[in-house]
């Protein structure tokens, strides 16, 4: 099978968590990171107050529990679902009525032979705004987990600080009316060697006179930019 990549912004997304065990609460954790519309989380035998402080400093707004079992009706305008309970009948179940339905399902448990999700979740690398997402089409999780530690080893050389400063410049750049193409033609130049080394070791030295000697053959005269406005709250 193959997967189509995507990234999902679930600011207005109601999302749906059955399951609160171990599995269930790790997807409950990366779900409110990404900061939903709602999470509501259905387990028969849940403790809430246990379940809450299992999820550390996380903002837990849009949380909500019930000590239950899943209905059909529970997914009447959700968008994103995760069966993670210890049955294969619940969770099938649940990925079989999510298909017929059109609702995102990924089932993070055992399932019965004839039924799946129609989504898997990738091993992925963070580093602030930078995210990697990396997946072998469920062909090997183990081989998947090792890229990842490579990833985590290359990200070592401070790509996020150079996203963010690409991220200041951006709609600078695109509010002086240049036009896509020479906008595209800059930050390209940015992006390309030998210059983004020079400025990743600029950045990770904190060195804005550096970084900013750089920029300045790269960016119009117009354009009012120092890298030392990115340094403060970065760490």
């Amino acid at each position: 099978m193959r997967y189509y990549p995507l990234f999902l912004d679930l600011a207005e997304a109601r999302c749906l968590l059955v399951g609160a065990g171990r599995v269930g609460r790790r997807k409950a954790a990366t779900l409110l990171e990404c900061r939903p519309s709602s999470l509501l989380v259905l387990d028969p035998g849940i403790d809430e107050a246990a379940f809450r402080d299992s999820l550390g400093a996380l903002d837990c707004a849009p949380l909500s529990c019930e000590a239950r079992g899943f209905r059909a009706e529970d997914l009447e305008g959700v968008s994103l679902v995760f069966a993670a309970t210890p049955s294969a009948e619940v969770n099938s179940a649940i990925a079989r009525l999510c298909r017929a339905q059109g609702v995102l399902c990924n089932v993070a448990g055992p399932l019965e032979e004839d039924a799946h999700g129609n989504f898997i979740v990738p091993a992925h690398v963070e580093d602030g705004p930078l995210v990697l997402a990396l997946s072998t089409s469920g062909g090997s999780p183990a081989l998947a987990r090792a890229l990842k530690e490579d990833l985590e080893s290359w990200l070592g050389a401070g790509y996020s600080r150079l996203v963010r400063l690409l991220e200041a410049l951006r709609p600078r750049l695109i509010a002086l009316g240049l036009g896509s193409d020479a906008d595209a033609e800059i930050f390209r130049a940015l992006c390309a060697r030998p210059l983004r080394d020079e400025l990743m070791n600029a950045l990770a030295e904190r060195d804005a006179a550096r970084a900013d000697a750089l920029l300045l053959p790269i960016l119009p005269a117009a354009l009012s930019f120092s890298a030392e406005e990115i340094f403060h709250g970065m760490d």
